[in-house]
């Protein structure tokens, strides 16, 4: 018998905290959370990994815009 395959991106991915729509990277897991760090940089956050799902492109590229339209008025390094 198989094991069952992880439903979790991989690390270095692009993922959506289904609990608050934030986008992040993927970094890895500690116990039982998915550790997820803003597209920019920034702080790790902590999700539960069922509310962890793969970023679509649409989704990949929002987040990205807003941090470059965010750093160019200033507000983030």
């Amino acid at each position: 018998m198989k094991p069952p395959e992880s439903t979790e991106p991989p690390i270095g991915s692009c993922a959506v905290d289904t609990y608050t729509g934030k986008v992040g990277t993927v970094m890895g897991s500690e116990g039982p959370y998915v550790q997820l760090r803003p597209l920019g940089g920034g702080r790790e956050w902590d999700c539960a990994p069922e509310a962890v799902r793969q970023a679509t492109a649409a989704e990949r590229l929002s987040a990205a815009t807003a941090y470059a339209n965010a750093r160019s008025r200033g507000e983030v390094p």
